[in-house]
């Protein structure tokens, strides 16, 4: 493979928690319900995984970020589950020629602790982006007690991803 035909994309987002679950909008990583007392805010469904995963993907073709394509101005975007603006991402990312070969995200968060949820997620993740379960990498880091993630007020995530262009 030639390295005019691989690139690499960085993403990261961040919510902070509200001061209770709400009931139409519950915790949501990689598109998988994690039950916790909190939700995340944001103007769509708030799946941070999937948020930080367009943006490295945005990034890798060079097409700026998340915000650009599905401003929290718009209506349209209003609780939209994440999962869609993936799709829209990927459609993106096909269009200039490329595909996913793998990636790799971590989650930074005190709570809700996501071990239990792991395999479900990746599942779940590498499903969506129509990769092998072994293309694609979750795990999950505290700020020991840190910081507003340490204090519980939010949760954090990191993405990187590796696409090719087979032209």
């Amino acid at each position: 493979m030639s390295l005019q035909k691989i690139r690499i994309g960085h993403g990261y987002d961040v919510h902070k928690f509200s001061e209770a679950v709400m009931p139409t909008k519950p915790l949501i990583l990689a598109s998988v319900e994690i039950p916790e007392k909190k939700s995340l805010v944001a103007h769509s469904d708030g799946d941070l995984i999937l948020h930080a995963l367009c943006d490295a993907m945005l990034g890798a073709i060079g097409a700026g970020d998340i915000g650009r394509y599905f401003p929290d101005s718009e209506d349209k975007f209003k609780n939209i589950e994440s999962k869609f603006l993936l799709e829209r991402v990927m459609a993106m990312v096909s269009s200039k020629g490329f595909r996913l070969v793998n990636l790799d995200v971590t989650v930074v968060a005190q709570v809700p602790k996501l071990s239990p949820y792991m395999s479900l997620m990746t599942e779940k993740l590498a499903e969506l982006v129509g990769l092998a379960v072994d293309c694609v990498n979750i795990k999950a880091t505290t700020t020991e007690s840190m910081g507003f993630i340490g204090q519980e007020e939010g949760m954090a995530c990191y993405a990187v991803v590796l696409i090719s262009s087979d032209a």
